[in-house]
């Protein structure tokens, strides 16, 4: 069968298909009916079917024959430290874990807070978690305690497990401090925390709220695993808010496990046995999915690593783990490779090292821009498939399914939409756009399986977030195009959108111009406000390692670049030289909040930013345009 025979189906039979994909998940009540629609626009999937998360991860696996295959391979270049851990041995730990927890009152439906860096024991508390049916929340190790404290507030935890620290290349992060503050400035108490002492700092304990990772499971009974309905949420993964209250994204168990299980093969083309590779952080949808539950649920085995794709200790780290340990299919963030790039513009790191078990590289979370892809596909020898995802979806939308149907790759496009997406571009008034003609990137409604069904105790805001605007449709936030093939094109945030004269222009167009000149490692576009235009575009620009000719000529040459391609339509004059870009830790460019500071208007510093010093940066180098702000 061809992949657009079963994308077909997938939308015109979302009954019988996803059925059917649903045979590769253990059950303990098989489902009889796949979609739920008597609540739409609300829909939900599988809710008349029972099982458990951590058994389809983990236990089948053991029962299975897989018992000594390893599950886990943990590298810490800043520790220092590389672990294995067998399906058995991963099985045992988070029984025990797991049994702690019950120990302790939690049981199906409590909630649990997970604060931890990238390490082993972070996905032993989420299954640990799974196995008694708790819901768990990541929040990404290190954040502020005061946004800590809003996640602690909203979910209303039972219980919290923290680590001690986080290692960061040159520094400590302190995790217990930031905790404590979350937890005095939080109006809901957890009845009590657990806290994993890392040597390189061991934390103070708060007597009677406090326990010892270890010591708590000392004598405590493995607890077995916990069936759920098919509607349970195993999780809840907050998102930033417009609001400034963030938003809790609700994932559904089985829907969850069933996609999962679906793309494991056939997009990222590895099979149970083989090493699978996702470089980002479980505090991230893309950790949630694809370094813990989809690789252990597919039995294949999933690298855990703590470290950064540059300074720990070089650019050649990426190229180093997958020589290492025989890594098949490797998925990280463009924005690694941008920095990887940028440091190795030659690629001398990558020839130092055999990568040849490699069959693809999947990119991921900001748009790949097309000199990334075509350097990356240089200096690696194979393809590199682009895709396309969010937080709310847990699973691509569109991609280029590998493993079942190698599709053509046209670079500076996702691909494809994959099943159950049924994917449009749509105008302002909602209505279907010509191809090749940007617009708002719609999903037709009912969204598949795994998808969110609702936000977290928060179902008018989840309406009005993502269903109001276009009805019928689930409303992405995105702005692009499909071609004639029906590749999809995402070109810029739906907010990134710029309106020059009248003129409605994608930023990401232009950042892709600019990418392509010789000296610029990365770059960003943003519309700032113009009294006569409405918008004019503004670059920033990060030159490569090595580059030592002079700023003002690389500027001239990457306005006239623009000019050239995009035309003098794009009205774009201005661009600066900038050491690096204001990004979240997960390596997304902060791109309105720019546009804040260029304009002169109030902003909050985001709660993910990387590093807040970099504000006064961009600030800097806008007053050298003349930008009086900062």
């Amino acid at each position: 069968m061809r992949y657009a025979d079963l994308h077909r189906r997938s939308i015109e039979d979302p009954e019988g298909f996803w059925l059917e994909q649903a045979q590769a998940i253990d059950w303990v009540k098989a489902p009889e009916r796949a979609l739920f629609d008597e609540r739409a626009p609300i829909y939900e999937w599988f809710k008349d079917a029972r099982l458990n998360a951590c058994w389809n991860a983990l236990d089948r696996h053991v029962e299975g024959g897989r018992a000594e295959q390893v599950a886990l391979i943990y590298d810490s270049p800043v520790t220092h430290t590389k672990q294995t851990y067998t399906y058995r041995e991963l099985r045992d730990r988070v029984a025990s874990l797991a049994g702690a927890l019950k120990a302790r009152g939690v049981g199906k439906g409590d909630r649990v807070v997970i604060y931890m860096p990238m390490i082993p024991q972070a996905l032993e508390a989420m299954l640990a978690c799974a196995r008694l049916g708790a819901i768990h929340s990541v929040v990404f190790g290190g954040f502020a305690a005061r946004e800590l404290a809003t996640r602690i507030d909203d979910a209303k935890p039972r219980a919290i497990i923290a680590a001690s620290c986080g290692i960061e290349p040159g520094r400590v992060v302190h995790y217990k401090p930031l905790l404590d503050g979350a937890i005095e400035m939080a109006t809901h108490k957890p009845e009590f925390c657990i806290i994993y002492q890392r040597e390189q700092e061991v934390a103070k304990l708060t007597e009677g709220r406090d326990l010892d990772w270890h010591e708590c499971q000392y004598g405590v009974e493995s607890a077995e695993c916990t069936p759920v309905e098919g509607d349970h949420p195993l999780y809840i993964l907050y998102t930033s808010g417009t609001t400034g209250q963030p938003k809790g994204v609700i994932r559904a168990t089985a829907g969850y496990l069933v996609a999962l299980a679906w793309t494991m093969k056939n997009h990222y083309n590895v099979n149970p046995g083989e090493v699978f590779w996702t470089a980002s952080d479980v505090g991230w949808v893309v950790g949630h999915s694809y370094i813990v539950y989809a690789p252990l649920l597919h039995g294949a085995t999933s690298v855990v690593f703590e470290g950064k794709p540059v300074g720990t200790p070089d650019a050649g780290t990426f190229w180093r783990i997958v020589e290492e340990y025989g890594v098949v299919s490797f998925f990280t963030a463009p924005t690694a490779f941008r920095a990887i790039k940028r440091e190795d513009p030659a690629g001398e790191m990558v020839a130092k090292y055999d990568t040849t078990s490699l069959r693809a590289l999947y990119l991921a979370g900001e748009r790949a821009d097309p000199d990334t892809v075509l350097w990356a596909q240089d200096k690696l020898k194979l393809p590199v498939i682009d895709h396309w995802w969010q937080t709310e979806t847990g699973w691509p939308i569109c991609g280029n399914p590998q493993g079942f149907e190698k599709l053509p790759v046209k670079i500076g496009s996702p691909s494809v939409p994959m099943p159950g997406y049924d994917v449009r571009v749509l105008d302002e008034g909602g209505k279907p756009v010509a191809p090749g003609e940007l617009g708002a990137i719609a999903i037709r409604l009912p969204l598949p399986p795994g998808t969110l069904p609702n936000l977290w105790q928060a179902e008018e805001r989840f309406l009005k977030s993502y269903l109001n605007t276009f009805p019928g449709y689930y409303e992405t936030g995105d702005a692009g195009y499909v071609d004639e093939d029906g590749y999809l094109y995402i070109m810029a945030r739906t907010d990134d959108v710029i309106n020059v004269a009248g003129h409605r222009l994608s930023t990401g167009a232009m950042e892709e111009v600019l990418a392509s000149h010789p000296d610029v490692g990365e770059c960003a576009v943003i519309g700032v406000a113009d009294e006569l235009k409405g918008q004019l575009p503004l670059g920033f620009l990060c030159l490569n390692k090595g580059v030592t000719r002079d700023h003002a000529t690389v500027v001239k040459e990457a306005v006239d670049l623009v000019r050239e391609r995009i035309g003098p339509v794009a009205a774009f004059k201005l661009a600066v030289v900038v050491e690096r870009l204001p990004k979240t830790r997960s390596g997304k460019i902060l791109r309105a909040t720019m546009v804040k500071i260029a304009n002169g208007e109030e902003f909050a510093v985001p709660a993910t930013i990387d590093d807040p010093a970099i504000l006064d940066e961009i600030a800097a180098a806008l007053n050298t345009l003349g930008y009086p702000c900062g």
